[in-house]
C-alpha cells in the first residue's frame, strides 16, 4: 500500500484533503488525521472491517478499547445510554469541555461493534476541536474510531512525519495540518450520577475536572478505557525515570541522552528541555516530540527528568512512568 501525505494549510488544501480522506474512510479504509491532541488513525467506527484495519495497522490488541469521536452532540444518544442520574453531571460537562480534549466513558448501545469496545458495556467518546478533523467528520457524517496513529505502545505522533515514521505503506492517507497543539492524548473520565471517575490524565486536569464535583482516581489494574496499559507511549530507547538530574550521574559505558523539565546537562550526548519557562503546557506539547528524537538519536539509554507533579504535570508525568515501563529493547523494529 502506498501511504499519501495531503497538506492541508490553506483553505484550498484543507478542503482537498477533507474530500480525499472522507472518501476513503467511506470505502472503509484507515486515514490518519490531525486533532487537538496528537494525530488520530481514522476508520468508520460503526464498520467492523474498517476498524479491523486500524488494530491490523497498529499491531494493536483488540482487546484495547478505541476512541469514538462524534460528527456532533446527537450522535450521543445514538450510541451511549445515559442514566438520568448522571445526566446533569454529563451536560455541564459537555458545555464547559466539549468540543476539546475529554473523553467519556459511558454505557453503550449495540450499534457500536463489539471490536471498538474490545467487549466492554461501554463506549469512550468525544469530539474533537480541530478544524481539519471536525470538517472531515462532518463531511463524512458518522462517527469515527480514532486512537493515536502510530503502533502499538510507542511515541505518539504530534505532526504528520511522525504518522509516517510510523505507518508508511499501513495506511491510505495522511492529512498533514503541521503540528498538534495539546501534545498529550485526551483526559478520559468515567461518569457516575454523584463524581467523576478519572482514567486517563490528559489536558483537562483534575483541579479542572474538581470543579464539577468529585474526582476519584482509577486504582484497579482493569482495562475499562483506551491507553490504560502500563507499558505504553515507549521509545525503543530504554528510558530511565528520575526525580531530579542534579544529584545523577550518567552510566560511564552508556551512550544517554537527557529529557529535561527546566534545564539541560552538559553530562548527556543529546539533550532536549521540555520547557525553559516552567511551563507544563509547553512541556506537554514538547513530550513526545522530544522523545521521539531522543529514540532517532543511537543512544543506549535515553533519562528524563519528572516534572512537577501538579496540574497538568500529572499527566505528564504519567506518560513517562509508562515508557519508562517498557521494555524498549524487546520491541520489534
Amino acid at each position: 500500500m502506498k501511504t499519501r501525505i495531503l497538506p492541508a494549510h490553506t483553505q484550498e488544501e484543507c478542503k482537498l484533503a477533507v474530500h480525499a480522506a472522507a472518501q476513503l474512510l467511506r470505502e472503509g479504509q484507515t486515514v490518519a488525521l490531525p486533532t487537538e491532541t496528537v494525530y488520530g488513525l481514522a476508520a468508520d467506527a460503526l464498520n467492523p472491517a474498517a476498524v479491523m484495519r486500524i488494530f491490523e495497522a497498529k499491531e494493536r490488541p483488540r482487546f484495547d478499547p478505541l476512541i469514538v469521536h462524534l460528527p456532533g452532540i446527537s450522535w450521543l444518544e445514538q450510541i451511549t445510554e445515559i442514566e438520568n442520574e448522571a445526566r446533569e453531571l454529563l451536560n455541564k460537562l459537555i458545555a464547559k469541555f466539549w468540543p476539546g480534549p475529554l473523553t467519556f466513558v459511558l454505557p453503550r448501545k449495540k450499534i457500536v461493534p463489539d471490536l471498538v469496545t474490545a467487549g466492554l458495556r461501554t463506549v469512550a467518546v468525544r469530539m474533537s476541536a480541530h478544524p481539519v478533523f471536525v470538517k472531515t467528520i462532518h463531511e463524512f457524517g458518522r462517527p469515527l474510531a480514532a486512537p493515536s496513529a502510530n503502533r502499538f505502545g510507542r511515541i505518539s505522533p504530534t505532526t504528520a512525519e511522525h504518522v509516517r515514521d510510523e505507518l508508511d505503506g499501513r495506511i491510505s492517507l495522511i492529512v498533514d495540518a503541521g503540528a498538534t497543539v495539546h501534545g498529550i492524548e485526551s483526559t478520559i473520565v468515567a461518569i457516575h450520577p454523584k463524581r467523576l471517575e478519572l482514567l486517563r490524565r490528559g489536558p483537562i486536569t483534575e483541579e479542572e475536572l474538581a470543579e464539577f464535583g468529585e474526582v476519584a482516581v482509577l486504582t484497579d489494574a482493569r482495562v475499562r478505557s483506551p491507553g490504560q496499559f502500563p507499558s505504553h507511549y515507549a521509545p525503543r530507547t530504554p528510558l530511565l525515570l528520575i526525580k531530579n538530574a542534579d544529584s545523577f550521574a550518567p552510566p560511564r559505558e552508556e551512550k544517554c541522552g537527557f529529557l529535561g523539565w527546566r534545564s539541560a546537562s552538559n553530562q548527556f550526548l543529546e539533550v532536549r528541555v521540555l520547557s525553559s519557562r516552567g511551563d507544563l503546557r509547553e512541556a506537554a506539547t514538547n513530550l513526545f516530540r522530544h522523545l521521539r528524537e531522543l529514540d532517532h538519536a543511537k543512544l543506549n539509554l535515553i533519562v528524563a527528568e519528572e516534572v512537577p507533579d501538579e496540574g497538568l504535570g500529572r499527566a505528564i508525568n504519567d506518560r513517562l512512568r509508562r515508557a519508562a515501563n517498557s521494555d524498549a529493547r524487546d520491541r520489534p523494529g
